[in-house]
């Protein structure tokens, strides 16, 4: 059966599930900015933040569910003018990054308030042909709260 990507927001996710998805070290890996143990106080907080963009800009960053089951959050955060897609996978779930950031760009298409995504990438990951793929253009390296990433732009005509 193939899985089912459906989208909630976080605040329906038990903290647990995002504790053990942000604490797993696969998924630190590649998050130079992630540099601070997750509890119930750090989840409130990003939570918080993350809803506080929904109500700001009424869009955001969804928990990601397949079959039903989060498997990690994504999404679209404003930044000055550019719409920034992100998305963190548990590791078990690291196959469906494709499928889930191909139904988040379809939904950023559908919407005229987007017309480009940006994407802002670690210079640790290193296999970025599905970037290619969707016609993403590379921007340059940028520097976000002290660590340098690439940035890449994608046109939503």
């Amino acid at each position: 059966m193939k899985d089912e990507i459906t989208f909630a927001r976080l605040p329906e996710i038990a903290p647990g599930e995002i504790i053990a998805h942000m604490s797993d070290p696969r998924v630190a890996e590649h998050m130079p900015l992630l540099t601070f143990q997750w509890d119930e106080a750090a989840v409130a907080k990003f939570v918080a933040s993350k809803e506080e963009c929904w109500n700001r800009d009424g869009l955001g960053h969804w928990a990601v569910l397949s079959n039903d089951r989060y498997v990690g959050w994504g999404g679209f955060q404003k930044e000055g003018d550019e719409w920034d897609y992100g998305l963190v996978l548990r590791p078990e779930a690291f196959g469906l990054g494709v499928r889930v950031s191909r139904k988040a760009i379809e939904f950023a298409i559908a919407d005229e308030r987007i017309p480009f995504v940006t994407f802002l990438l670690p210079p640790s990951r290193t296999n970025l042909s599905a970037l290619d793929r969707i016609g993403a253009v590379f921007v340059g390296k940028v520097d976000y709260d002290g660590s340098t990433f690439l940035k890449y732009r994608l046109e939503t005509p």
